[in-house]
């Protein structure tokens, strides 16, 4: 059965690839999941060319692929930066797709792929603009206005994680070294592990992001400290995202989005530290969890742009 416009997005993760097939209406055709080789670069492009294929042989039909990824393609080089998936640095990653699959193929961010995909159909529907959050393991952002993604001149709008802390306390300040080379990076006191630094700091044990909402949740006074010390640093460095960009909606993602009680209160927070009488921003949960980031990626084509 061949359908009007189909569009494949693939989400290159540093443990797997992930790919799913979208109609026209962004209804899901077929989804499929393969570990990532991520140490060997030439095994990843070819990892991605057979995983398109077998989606199309699923669906039976050719479609239009898009790509996310941490990092970016460099507008100086043409080639990779920034990506925690080393092995990808410094290669034409989009160039080398193209060339396997036989067709056009779009590179993005991947925290701009979660941040379209939750604008075009999921928490921040109909919002003129959307900043999307992901709290996980790295924390990154990305920013879409009017449906489209805003890359930036060096293609790093929207790198909230890697700014400073605002607001520093004594007490925080020079802050964790981050893997960028810089100290107090919002990504380190924001990130899983950032977490479970504080809880480690009140109660001397290592903890993940997912034992410590479960002990704050039964009302363990070290794990509810640690929550709320994480959602004063979480609405600061919302707050100055506002005060750049003045957001209609916040999407929050990422594993650490989960926990529920971050939610709590997290907005008026905010609004304590933004430049503003009254705080009208809307700070939500995604609506499609782990898939916005591989919906995302499908949704960098649309109807007519491909055939």
């Amino acid at each position: 059965m061949m359908r009007d416009f189909v569009r494949i997005g693939v989400d290159l993760g540093g443990t797997k690839i992930e790919a799913v097939a979208l109609d026209a209406e962004g209804e899901t055709l077929a989804r499929r999941r393969i570990a990532t080789p991520a140490h060997d670069y030439e095994a990843i492009v070819k990892s991605i060319a057979a995983l398109v294929g077998d989606m199309e042989s699923d669906i039976g039909q050719r479609g239009a692929v898009g790509v996310g990824t941490p990092g970016a393609i460099s507008t100086h080089t043409g080639l990779v930066k920034n990506s925690n998936t080393a092995v990808v640095n410094g290669q034409p990653l989009d160039v080398d797709l193209a060339q396997a699959l036989g067709r056009p193929v779009r590179v993005a961010n991947d925290a701009n792929c979660f941040a379209l995909s939750e604008a075009i159909d999921g928490a921040g529907r109909g919002a003129g603009v959307v900043f999307g959050v992901i709290l996980g393991t790295g924390v990154g952002g990305g920013i879409v206005v009017n449906g489209k993604i805003v890359e930036g001149r060096n293609r790093v709008a929207g790198e909230w994680g890697h700014t400073p802390l605002p607001w520093m306390t004594p007490q925080e300040y020079p802050g964790e070294l981050c893997f960028c080379g810089h100290r107090g990076c919002v990504e380190t006191f924001l990130n899983g592990a950032g977490l479970s630094r504080e809880y480690e700091g009140r109660s001397r044990v290592w903890r993940p992001a997912t034992e410590i909402a479960a002990l704050a949740d039964a009302g363990e006074p070290a794990a509810c400290e640690s929550l709320q010390r994480y959602q004063d640093r979480l609405a600061r460095a919302l707050a100055m995202v506002v005060n750049l960009i003045d957001p209609d909606v916040i999407v929050l993602g990422g594993g650490v989005s989960n926990i529920s009680l971050i939610y709590d209160g997290l907005a008026a927070r905010a609004g304590e530290y933004a430049f503003t009488d009254a705080f009208d921003t809307k700070i939500l949960r995604n609506v499609h969890g782990d898939s916005s980031g591989v919906r995302g990626a499908a949704w960098l084509w649309s109807a007519g742009e491909f055939d």
